[in-house]
C-alpha cells in the first residue's frame, strides 16, 4: 500500500504542492515546497505555544496564541487551495489507470 501511495504522490504532472488525501477531506504535501510550508506551519504553531505559561491570563493567551494560530491556519488553507488539487471527500483509494 505504501508503494501505491508513493506512486500516487509522484504522479503529479501539474506540479501540485499538495495532493488530495485518499480518505477524508484535505491535502497531503507531495513536493518539497509543500513539505516546507507544512514544516513552517508546525514550527510557528509550536513557537506560539511556547509563549504561554501557567500564569498567562486568558486575554494574553488569545493575543499570543489563539489569534496567530487562526491566522496561520487560514493562511495554510489558502496556500493548499492555491497550490493543491481540488479538495473533496474521498472514501477509497484512487482507481488505477
Amino acid at each position: 500500500m505504501f508503494k501505491r501511495y508513493m506512486d500516487y504522490a509522484k504522479d503529479n504532472p501539474k506540479g501540485y504542492w499538495f495532493k488530495a488525501k485518499w480518505f477524508g477531506w484535505g491535502w497531503t504535501p507531495v513536493t518539497w515546497q509543500g513539505w516546507a510550508v507544512t514544516l513552517a506551519y508546525v514550527l510557528l504553531i509550536v513557537a506560539f505555544a511556547f509563549t504561554i505559561d501557567e500564569n498567562s491570563p486568558a486575554r494574553e493567551i488569545a493575543f499570543t496564541f489563539i489569534i496567530p494560530s487562526a491566522i496561520l491556519t487560514a493562511t495554510l488553507i489558502r496556500i493548499c487551495y492555491a497550490k493543491g488539487e481540488k479538495p473533496g471527500w474521498r472514501w477509497e483509494m484512487p482507481k488505477e489507470k
